[in-house]
């Protein structure tokens, strides 16, 4: 038997479902992440997602993907997170609509002779989304109102985030027809799974908005029959949470520690409940102690300008140091977006000279895919950025930047300045403004078939100084064209033919060195020979690839264009079969030469491979381009080895060698990385011989080394260093380590930096800051959660 009552709920003395269509709501995501109470980012980044990285990934960082990498810091990424669209709100429905009903399960059922309703034993009520489970209610037949016996137990699984949703549990009460509004007694809130409110009575109106609690205990600690002192609480006489702006205002807040009173607030405190991911108000605070400044603390205050802006000003005191300022401001529009860092101080470091910096940059999406990227980096001095830890970057860019990049086409154009911090390095005497642009476009020649791409470019530097030869300024127009084709011959072997042309016009100033006016022009022709081989044990899988390339170009001599972009030369795997190694313009490599490499790889069927890949260049001269302590040097270059090896299951291991006939070394590169859920090891050891044409004076021999460990449940621990053996001596050290149970994050590290120079000293740090959860948004940590268990 079904009925309908006239405040619309149905009922059935058997099984019974109704489908219920929840209204939508809509959802301001537009900054998704920042540390603190509730604060949001322009920036969506998200956590490195370790299962899905190589094992070498936390070695190195990624590489730049700018088609010029000079080494300056590279601005904050800027994405704005795409607006929600096609969202319909629907509005609630009214009391007494007919076209709204309610579910009722129970093991018995009564109604009365004036629809009064008695359901008793398991009774489960569903209604718009809302589930009741209750042990009796009794629905009144004129008004609907429940009057409810518990254990009572009120959520929203139909509801759009249904973790967000507010559970509440209590042991009697009573409630409107709607589910929303009522008096509860003996009542716990439970807010996002996370936060829990604790009180002796619980009042909700404005239909289910507003919900009052008195006498309250506030908690996110798990707390146990046993044990039910928490880690944390807070007190108040009077907690208001607020569904829709998703505020939680305490009255007259008592903040306890192990049932201990440790502070308390003669006012009114407002916090966003776990739901909020941007709000006005402080963040968490953070305490660090350094060797130059003392004692301080960092009081972060983040104001919310808008759904697409925020403004964080950040305080920064030490005893008697320093007074400092930070500001970040942060902004999205539909087409742009930007992002600015800052401070000012005034320090004992420095007395009676303000310090600070400006980091900003912006970038607008243009019409026909251009992209206008804006950036501007200034700072008082290097020993500022290190003093208060916003970098260790030690040359500074500025400028403005256009590009666009298609299927076929890339279209790269910037100007700026250089600024350098480096004690050893005259601002006055290095390139200051510098230009470049670059149109690329990708062709398939119709009649000729294969490849082709072809390369216009410009670059102008300029040196402050007007001084003969230290102020030398120079400009560079440069046309490539770079053809290939590729067959596969008879026996499997891959055959390409190979031709080029590079031509360049130089106009040198202020050097009495060189020409004003100098042209080149370097033709290139060459054919390349690949034999991919690939065969089987029964078990494992083995394939062989020998690559050889030989290439011809007349013979040039570049000693009449100043070589100022191509000094740092790599020579490794990824450019062994390479027509040019030198990584810019100035220089080019010329004459008869042959590349010649091979490549073994083992596949084994448990999911570890082992690859090994040698090679050599042959030539029919010395090219004298090439210094004479560089591996490149000579009629043959040093021996290239590399090896890597992935077991599958975490661990990676790359080795890269340069040597030659004699087996003496003059490059070695060796990385390691272990990748576990409890552990995450990166480590690496580098030697390069001295080459006074590169800058080096001696020998480069450092390791590097980063180690996280799961130390025990809830505990994680990261260590890191840098070690000088030319030096003797350690660079850098640093050790953090982090605390994390269900209700709290305590991050505590130590770091020191030993190297010094004239303007910059060697330094320790110690940091210190905790955050209570249950109020604004967290983001998960690498490790464990420690979470207390109650037995029963």
């Amino acid at each position: 038997m079904t009925r309908r009552g006239q405040n619309g709920w149905r009922w059935s003395a058997g099984l019974a479902g109704l489908a219920l269509m929840p209204g939508l709501a809509l959802a301001q995501d537009v900054l998704t992440e920042d540390p603190g109470l509730g604060a949001g980012s322009m920036v969506q980044s998200t956590d490195l997602n370790w299962s899905t990285q190589s094992a070498l990934a936390p070695a190195a960082d990624a590489l730049s993907d700018s088609v010029i990498n000079d080494g300056t810091p590279e601005a904050n990424a800027l994405e704005s997170v795409a607006p929600t669209s096609n969202v319909t709100i629907r509005s609630r429905p009214t009391v007494g609509d007919t076209g709204d009903s309610a579910t009722v399960l129970a093991d018995t059922m009564t109604l009365q002779g004036d629809r009064t309703l008695i359901a008793a034993g398991g009774v489960v009520v569903w209604y718009q989304g809302s589930r009741l489970v209750a042990s009796r209610i009794v629905v009144d037949g004129a008004s609907g109102d429940l009057t409810i016996q518990g254990p009572i137990h009120l959520s929203r699984p139909g509801a759009v985030k249904p973790d967000e949703e507010a559970i509440l549990i209590a042991d009697s009460g009573q409630l409107d027809s709607e589910l929303q509004d009522g008096i509860i007694r003996g009542a716990r809130l439970v807010i996002a799974r996370e936060l829990q409110l604790a009180s002796d009575e619980l009042t909700r109106t404005g239909n289910g908005r507003m919900t009052n609690l008195t006498n309250v205990v506030a908690s996110s600690c798990q707390i146990c029959a046993s044990d039910p002192t928490p880690l944390w609480e807070i007190r108040a006489r009077k907690i208001t949470h607020d569904a829709e702006t998703r505020l939680i205002t305490f009255e007259h807040p008592q903040f306890r520690a192990f049932g201990v009173p440790i502070a308390a607030a003669p006012f009114t405190v407002t916090a966003p409940d776990p739901t909020v991911e941007r709000r006005t108000g402080f963040l968490r605070p953070e305490f660090r102690t350094t060797s130059r400044l003392g004692f301080g603390m960092k009081l972060p205050y983040f104001i919310t300008l808008g759904d697409s802006a925020d403004l964080t000003l950040t305080p920064y005191l030490s005893t008697s140091r320093t007074r400092t300022l930070e500001l970040r401001y942060r902004r999205a529009w539909s087409n742009a977006v930007t992002e600015w860092n800052g401070a000012i101080s005034r320090d004992d470091i420095e007395p009676d000279e303000t310090r600070g910096y400006l980091f900003g940059n912006a970038l607008v999406e243009l019409p026909r895919d251009y992209q206008l990227g804006i950036q501007v980096q200034v700072a008082s001095d290097r020993s500022y950025l290190l003093d208060y830890d916003v970098t260790d970057a030690d040359r500074l860019w500025s400028g403005v930047i256009l590009n666009r990049v298609t299927r076929d086409k890339l279209v790269f154009a910037r100007v700026g300045n250089y600024h350098s911090l480096r004690d050893d390095e005259d601002n006055s005497v290095s390139p200051a403004q510098v230009a470049d642009a670059i149109w690329l476009r990708r062709l398939t020649p119709g009649w000729i078939g294969g490849q082709a791409l072809m390369e216009w470019s410009a670059h102008a530097h300029r040196r402050p100084s007007d001084e003969d030869m230290i102020g030398r300024d120079v400009a560079r127009g440069s046309f490539g064209l770079d053809w290939r084709r590729t067959e596969i011959l008879p026996g499997g072997i891959v055959g390409a033919a190979i031709a080029g042309l590079d031509a360049d016009i130089y106009r040198i100033s202020q050097d009495s060195n060189y020409d004003d006016i100098v042209t080149r022009a370097d033709p290139v022709v060459g054919v390349e020979l690949r034999w991919p081989l690939a065969g089987s044990d029964g078990s494992a899988t083995y394939m062989l690839e020998p690559v050889a390339q030989i290439l011809w170009s007349p013979r040039g001599n570049d000693e009449d264009i100043p070589n100022e972009d191509s000094r740092l030369i790599e020579f490794d795997e990824g450019n062994l079969i390479s027509d040019n190694r030198f990584p810019g313009y100035d220089a080019r490599e010329t004459g008869l030469r042959a590349n010649v490499g091979v490549t073994w790889t083992r596949l084994d069927p448990s999911g570890w491979s082992l690859g090994l890949t040698g090679g050599r260049v042959f030539r029919d001269h010395v090219e004298e381009a090439f210094g004479r302590q560089s591996p490149l040097y000579g009629r043959q270059s040093d021996w290239l080895l590399a090896a890597n090896y992935d077991s599958g299951d975490g661990l990676a291991v790359v080795n890269r060698a340069l040597f030659d006939d004699s087996l003496e070394m003059s490059r070695n590169e060796l990385r390691l990385g272990w990748l576990r859920q409890d552990l995450q090891v990166s480590a690496g050891h580098l030697w390069i011989n001295g080459d006074t044409d590169e800058g080096r004076d001696a020998d480069i021999n450092e390791f590097t080394g980063n180690v996280g460990w799961q130390i025990k449940d809830g505990w994680w621990g990261n260590a890191e260093t840098r070690y000088d053996f030319v030096a003797d001596s350690a660079q850098s050290a640093a050790l953090d380590l982090t605390y994390r149970n269900e209700c709290i994050t305590v991050d505590m590290g130590i770091e020191r930096r030993f190297t010094s120079s004239d303007s910059v000293q060697a330094e320790t740090s110690v940091g210190f800051s905790v955050r209570l959860g249950g109020f604004g948004s967290q983001k998960d940590g690498p490790g464990t959660v420690a979470r207390r268990s109650c037995l029963r």
